[in-house]
């Protein structure tokens, strides 16, 4: 859930600080438009669980991967000693 920015009261003070009412206004729109590229604190958790879901599934993969391998080394042992 992101902070909504208010660009009236942001044009309102960059008019404070000296800048004319276009250039206030076109500041204030150009971080209204930045703010849809960061990450809240619910993006960054959504993250999190999709990492953990993942880490997750590659710890099922290696387990699988190692009893293909011990399956392989018995059956090329058992071949071996035919």
């Amino acid at each position: 859930m992101s902070a909504a920015f208010d660009t009236l009261s942001a044009s309102k003070e960059l008019q404070a600080a000296g800048f004319e009412q276009t250039q206030a206004e076109a500041v204030a729109k150009i971080i209204r438009a930045g703010q849809g590229d960061l990450a809240t604190k619910d993006d960054i958790a959504a993250l999190r669980t999709e990492l953990g879901a993942q880490r997750a599934e590659l710890g099922a993969i290696k387990w699988v991967l190692g009893l293909v391998a011990a399956l392989n080394v018995a059956i090329l042992v058992r071949l071996l000693l035919v």
